[in-house]
């Protein structure tokens, strides 16, 4: 592994690193620290000089200075972390499907496996149905106009073969990793305008809808795929993306009460339900719903974007209903953003940002599309680029997306918890325990120059130099 020297240790120090142990010189005096002083670090910058890469490491030390300080208290415990991630757009599984077999595996080993060279993505999203970033509009049990099928006997998973096929190899990789599935429009006619774009779920078909969920689970249990949560409604106050559904909170809140919950009770389905899965501006969405005491008890939390609002508010979802967990399950880079920019923000915001106000969860969007940003629906999203753009069966490229995930999950297990980090005017921070009892904490300096810090966790010190608008991991 090369080290990129872009860390100081402290003043007037020098380190070399010789079978594990570092000797320590400080004047005359000289100590030798083992490697259980050290902090292993990797950074990205925002300028793109450097992705990624792991430097050399810090040491705990007993030292003075006038830097400022992010403590770090671990007897301070909040909320279990079940892992970040992407969606699994039917698009990004048609995209990587171009590439040729190896480089096909290689990538898939990369985003998904455990060992140093990949980024260990441990939660995915997918859409029941087509999202707007599929190639073209479709649900599970699709007809001709006119007809219904009350009792879903036309019901089929075949449109997600490919997609299946894809989960079953991500599975073999990490047999651990969680899904949560949410639609972006039922069938056309169960809907009150028969259209895929707009429209309201009819309240006639309200049970026949929550069987259609309760078959979509079933099917891919059968498939071996276990869908850990699902949300009723994909953006719910976003009724022109196609497809889409118009879903208020008064209605997901009544589908809830009188179909979804008992109808998942008594198919013995084991599935969360989490509402909303909407902007921050709208608190209150997921408030109303979790006030109703009949729709309550079949709810595991609420999911969150943050195309609108503020990430805060998370926590006052949290503070209105605290045995309700959160999620965070979509925020997209688009095409005339910049690295710099979207990296910097969507760290603060996404990830640092919603694991501090108790999210479970942190997803960017799409994982993959082309160099077009297809494939989409008509009418779908232009302008989302995934994690990954393929460019041809050979060569594809890692956008800022995948680091600003990468930084999270390749240090950050399923089962973490996170725990006390303070923060700074210029930096952003958030930390956490690992099921081995590793910490890590992740520091995001969004000012536009250096800025040097001591990380101090249990009577001990590190020091450290961040680069202006950069992003780093620390594990010790």
């Amino acid at each position: 592994m090369k080290f990129h020297n872009s860390y100081s240790f402290f003043s007037k120090s020098t380190a070399l690193l010789f079978s594990g142990v570092v000797l320590l010189s400080l004047g005359a005096c000289t100590s030798t620290i083992t490697t259980k002083d050290q902090v292993q670090s990797w950074l990205t910058k925002g300028d793109e000089s450097i992705k990624l890469k792991q430097q050399l490491p810090l040491v705990f030390v007993n030292t003075s200075n006038n830097f400022q300080n992010i403590e770090i208290d671990d007897t301070q415990k909040f909320q279990y972390v079940d892992g970040f991630g992407f969606t699994l757009t039917g698009g990004s599984v048609e995209v990587i499907n171009r590439l040729s077999p190896s480089k096909r595996k290689a990538l898939l080993q990369e985003l998904f496996g455990k060992d140093e060279n990949s980024i260990s993505i441990s939660y995915l999203r997918l859409s029941i149905g087509a999202s707007d970033l599929d190639s073209e509009v479709f649900s599970y049990d699709d007809l001709p106009q006119g007809q219904t099928d009350p009792t879903l006997s036309k019901f089929n998973l075949a449109r997600d073969k490919d997609l299946i096929l894809m989960l079953k190899e991500i599975l073999a990789i990490n047999p651990k990793i969680k899904i949560i599935a949410a639609p972006w429009s039922p069938p056309v006619w169960m809907k009150d305008n028969g259209k895929s774009i707009g429209g309201s779920l009819k309240p006639e078909f309200y049970d026949v809808y929550a069987k259609y969920f309760v078959k979509y689970i079933q099917g891919m249990q059968k498939e071996g795929i276990t869908i850990d949560a699902i949300t009723p409604q994909n953006e719910p106050l976003h009724p022109g993306n196609n497809p889409s559904l118009l879903m208020v909170s008064d209605q997901q809140r009544d589908f809830i009460k009188q179909s979804l919950g008992p109808i998942f009770k008594s198919n013995n389905i084991k599935t969360k339900i989490v509402v909303y899965d909407h902007n921050c501006n709208k608190p209150e969405y997921s408030i109303n719903i979790l006030n109703d005491t009949e729709a309550n008890q079949y709810i595991d939390g609420s999911a969150f974007h943050l195309y609108e609002g503020d990430i805060s508010a998370l926590n006052t979802v949290h503070d209105a209903h605290p045995n309700k967990n959160l999620y965070f399950t979509e925020q997209w880079t688009g095409a005339k953003g910049t690295f710099i920019e979207d990296l910097n923000w969507h760290t603060k915001n996404v990830v640092i940002g919603s694991m501090r106000n108790w999210s479970k969860i942190a997803l960017e969007w799409n994982l993959a599309n082309d160099t077009e940003f297809k494939p989409h629906t008509p009418g779908g999203c232009t302008e989302c680029k995934g994690a990954i753009t393929v460019s041809d069966k050979e060569n594809f490229t890692r956008n800022v997306g995948y680091y600003i995930i990468a930084h999270a999950s390749k240090f950050v297990p399923a089962n973490s918890q996170r725990i006390s980090s303070t923060q700074t005017d210029n930096l952003s921070t958030v930390a956490f325990k690992t099921p081995s009892g590793k910490t890590v904490l992740i520091v995001q300096n969004y000012s536009k120059k250096d800025e040097n810090f001591n990380i101090k966790y249990k009577n001990k010190t590190a020091s450290a130099n961040i680069t202006a608008s950069s992003v780093a991991t620390y594990i010790f």
